[in-house]
């Protein structure tokens, strides 16, 4: 069974846990919702420390809990690695020392391979012999983290590793996380509640509420469905990918041909390659990227645009329309080929264009922020 199969139940005082999750074993799955939600209770069960949930935990092949069966194994037979908020480190100990100890979970041939293999893909060589109270937020975290893939767990869960760093070692550290996500083969679920950390890092999207799932899928559909409340909010938007096709540098722009969407045609049947500019920093041709639009800075023409400063335009077709807290707005959601974009816009903007489902139009994106 290539696949993370979580079915779980357990009553808390403030909301009941209730999930049956089918996730994939590549990549990152963000659990992502408010506080008190579940996330972290939900990361809990799966490392046996709730020992009253009932249901089942399987992963790939293994299985760690399945009540069916009365199989429940301890959380110290479970092989995971577990990084939570404060990395928890031991002041007493250099890092090497603290290293050191995570070996001592791992029942692994070529310990110490493994755990050079960890040093280098964190990229923290020259701390092994600093003292873990000289580090900073950024490095301690590291550090926690290659601790956990020294004991080569077939799991890594992550509890919110960045909501105690200010921005500036949340920057410093993402990278790093994009390059686990990248390298590794070890499936991670990854509790946050920062749309930011969400569209950098997540593969698979679990939306949850008051201990539910609320929505779960790839995170460029899941993120697109204005039906999941919680995803709906200032910042509501879409995630796209896409590879870099060419760069302009006289104007210090390149252009990302979008993998998933439909071209058009603009007056004399000139095409209109699907593709979305965004400001160049540092960027290779054929490089893959995550572009996040914004709804708010998405808007709509019934024919291609003319002699206009907007650089970015997509033939679409209007999939639905959806009222907004205040009424002089409404969300769309558009539909460019297989990817999905949302456009916010006034009410009295789609009375006047006589917007309905089902018609085409053209979407123009003012500004396309550059996530990975």
């Amino acid at each position: 069974m290539n696949a993370i199969r979580l079915q779980l139940d357990l009553a808390r005082s403030s909301f009941n846990l209730k999930v049956n999750l089918h996730l994939p074993v590549l990549g990152i799955s963000v659990i992502y919702g408010p506080s008190g939600s579940g996330k972290t209770t939900l990361l809990r069960c799966v490392a046996g420390l709730e020992t009253q949930a009932r249901g089942r935990v399987q992963v790939g092949s293994d299985s760690w809990q399945d009540d069916s069966l009365g199989v429940s194994l301890p959380t110290s037979q479970r092989p995971l690695g577990y990084v939570f908020q404060e990395a928890s480190l031991f002041a007493h100990l250099d890092v090497a020392a603290n290293l050191s100890y995570g070996l001592k979970r791992s029942h692994a041939r070529n310990q110490q391979m493994v755990l050079n293999e960890a040093i280098a893909l964190l990229g923290i060589g020259e701390l092994l012999h600093r003292r873990t109270d000289q580090l900073s937020g950024g490095e301690r975290q590291r550090v926690a983290i290659a601790r956990a893939l020294a004991t080569q767990p077939k799991l890594l869960l992550l509890d919110e590793p960045l909501a105690s760093l200010d921005l500036a070692r949340k920057k410093d550290i993402l990278p790093w996380l994009e390059k686990l996500r990248d390298e590794l083969k070890i499936p991670m679920l990854y509790v946050t509640h920062a749309a930011d950390e969400v569209v950098r890092l997540a593969d698979t999207l679990v939306v949850m509420e008051a201990g539910q799932v609320r929505g779960v899928g790839p995170v460029t559909e899941v993120l697109s469905n204005i039906d999941i409340p919680l995803v709906v909010g200032d910042d509501v938007g879409a995630l796209i990918e896409g590879h870099v096709q060419a760069l302009d540098k006289q104007w210090h722009l390149a252009q990302v041909r979008i993998s998933k969407a439909s071209s058009g045609t603009a007056g004399e049947g000139n095409p209109i390659v699907a593709s979305l500019w965004v400001r160049d920093s540092g960027l290779q041709v054929g490089q893959p990227v995550r572009l996040r639009v914004l709804a708010r800075d998405v808007s709509i023409t019934l024919e291609v645009a003319q002699n206009t400063s907007i650089q970015n335009h997509l033939p679409c077709v209007i999939e639905s329309i959806h009222a907004e807290p205040h009424p002089s707005q409404v969300l769309l959601r558009l539909r460019c080929g297989e990817l999905f974009l949302l456009a916010r816009v006034t009410a009295r903007g789609v009375h006047d264009l006589g917007l309905q489902v089902g018609m085409q139009a053209w979407a123009q994106v003012k500004s396309v922020a550059l996530v990975k």
